[in-house]
């Protein structure tokens, strides 16, 4: 009996680990980007990787974020004013 209890709670254990772990790796990889309707993945990628951070796009003037590779004037103007309209 006392086998049977150890396993129930390994396997307890096993699952909650593995939740956690999943949570926290979607944790890490949210950034506020996420949340400006028009940005995507790719455009996600390409504004940080020419800004280096989600800080560093906020903190972008608009001509900045025009210069951005895969950003057109028309999402380069939706993201300045997500930050800047607040």
């Amino acid at each position: 009996m006392l086998f049977y209890l150890q396993r129930l709670r390994d396997e307890v254990h096993r699952f909650a680990i593995g939740a956690h772990r999943a949570k926290r790796s979607r944790a890490i990889t949210a950034s506020p980007l996420d949340e400006i309707p028009g940005i995507g993945p790719a455009r996600k990628r390409a504004l940080l990787l020419h800004f280096g951070t989600a800080s560093k796009v906020r903190a972008a003037a608009l001509d900045d974020l025009k210069r951005a590779p895969g950003v057109s004037a028309t999402v380069a103007q939706k993201i300045y004013d997500f930050y800047h309209a607040r």
